[in-house]
């Protein structure tokens, strides 16, 4: 751990930089992002990242009149975990910060179960001290990790376009989750804790390399961004194009969808209407009104087997969808039935 005693309540004229210039600048730039006066809880674990973070906002809180509150999540998964809380605690006591830390009552054997605890723990206390945003400290270099790992995996565009800046966390419509530093690098949450000479508390499993994420970590967006400088940050802003892509087909499909459709009949398609756009447009308006009308996903090679039955040479046809949805077509409509509706 690098500790050091200078507080973060400097003045103004020694507080301000172009970072925080960057951070205000989402603020400015979204009302609902982080707004005036806001009860917020930010996810802290003492890594160069949540740090940096926690430097920032405390900064601008003068400004926004925020009510910061952190929070950790102690796994204890290392043997210096406690130790690691405890300090913690004590820094933020030193800085006059709300501080508060959990356990897990049960063993996290995995990375998706630690998360789903965090953020179990995170809405409870949300809850409790009335916080209607969540800050974690989700860098662009994250950002950047994760989509290059689900073009690996063979994500499709949705998978590919995660972490957003912001989101409603779950069904919980009262809480917002905010990822402020998205368009900050590690390097950037580096030289921040450098030049407030932050205290760092190393996570040694951010090193093994046995976890596929760490292997990109260290082994190749390290050489992408010597080939090309600055590509942590470029990658990380595709992610985000494709999320506001994303969005546009959201709210284009429906009229697409709508188009389809003759009177009211929201479970039927013209079928000949369909098959005149690009597989490319009945790809996307076959899953999403398949998602809106069934709530059932449909799997990518299904689709693309649909799709090549749905000519008006191949004749009439069924799909089973599962959960008593099934599609049907003849030569005029698909359409949208469940059989256990028709039994009533």
């Amino acid at each position: 751990m690098i500790f050091d005693k200078t507080s973060l309540n400097l003045t103004i004229q020694q507080q301000w930089s172009p970072w925080h210039e960057r951070l205000q600048g989402q603020i400015v730039a979204n009302k609902s992002f982080l707004p005036y006066g806001a009860n917020v809880l930010l996810a802290i674990s003492g890594g160069q990242d949540s740090m940096a973070l926690a430097r920032l906002l405390c900064d601008l809180q003068r400004i926004y009149n925020w009510k910061l509150h952190l929070w950790h999540g102690n796994h204890r998964w290392r043997s210096d975990s406690d130790q690691v809380a405890r300090e913690l605690e004590k820094w933020a006591y030193k800085e006059q910060l709300y501080f508060c830390s959990n356990l897990p009552n049960r063993l996290l054997c995995s990375e998706s179960l630690a998360r789903r605890w965090r953020y179990e723990c995170l809405i409870d206390q949300s809850k409790q001290l009335g916080c209607h945003h969540i800050i974690t400290a989700h860098t662009g270099s994250d950002r950047a990790e994760t989509l290059l790992l689900n073009i690996a995996r063979g994500s499709d565009r949705h998978g590919i376009a995660s972490l957003p800046t912001s989101r409603k966390l779950g069904y919980l419509k009262n809480i917002n989750l905010v990822r402020p530093l998205l368009n900050f690098s590690r390097r950037d949450t580096a030289a921040i804790c450098q030049q407030w000479k932050l205290p760092i508390w190393h996570d040694t499993t951010n090193e093994n390399l046995s976890f596929s994420r760490n292997r990109i970590r260290y082994h190749v967006l390290p050489v992408l961004e010597d080939l090309h400088p600055g590509a942590n940050l470029r990658i990380s802003s595709l992610s985000s194009r494709l999320q506001e892509e994303n969005q546009i087909l959201l709210e284009l499909i429906p009229l697409a969808i709508k188009s389809l459709q003759e009177s009211n009949d929201c479970h039927q398609l013209l079928r000949f209407e369909l098959v005149s756009l690009s597989k490319c447009s009945q790809r996307h308006i076959l899953y999403q009104w398949i998602l809106v009308e069934c709530h059932r996903t449909i799997k990518t090679a299904v689709l693309e087997r649909l799709i090549w039955r749905l000519p008006l040479d191949q004749g009439p046809g069924k799909l089973d969808l599962a959960g008593g949805w099934f599609l049907a077509w003849d030569r005029k409509y698909l359409r949208l039935d469940n059989q256990y509706k028709s039994k009533d």
